[in-house]
């Protein structure tokens, strides 16, 4: 399987703007600049992109392990920071709901760090990943 997206840029760095789009257009043409990414701009930015590919691996991920542990979530809701400081990605944290009828908290963590550490996006980041799991 292969995906892609496209980007396209105008201007200078500062001035400039551009737009974002992905193979499926549920982003098409988006728009992105130095103020959506730096500032409070409107449009999205790289980072908002990575954390929303985080946390949607990481779900998937983690609902894979619920089922090969014989549970079933109803609901997984994961929020992923990514922190960007001077240039780098420094760390990508993902704060964690789930509602999984009949698991234990241990249980629940074991997959959680399990996922954390195997879902696709982490496998690429070279960054630290942590994670705050709560059972709901």
């Amino acid at each position: 399987m292969k995906r892609n997206a496209t980007a396209v840029w105008k201007g200078s760095v500062k001035e400039g703007k551009g737009v974002l789009t992905t193979q499926s257009t549920t982003l098409n043409d988006t728009q992105y600049s130095f103020n959506s990414r730096f500032e409070d701009g409107v449009g999205t930015n790289p980072e908002e992109l990575v954390a929303a590919a985080h946390a949607g691996c990481f779900s998937m991920q983690l609902s894979a392990f619920i089922g090969e542990a014989g549970f079933e979530a109803t609901s997984i809701q994961t929020k992923c920071e990514i922190n960007l400081v001077t240039g780098t990605i420094i760390g990508s944290h993902l704060t964690v709901e789930a509602s999984i009828p009949g698991i234990s908290n241990e249980t629940f963590q074991e997959l959680v760090t399990k996922a954390e550490k195997n879902c696709p996006i982490s496998k690429l980041f070279n960054t630290e990943i942590t994670s705050t799991a709560t059972l709901v």
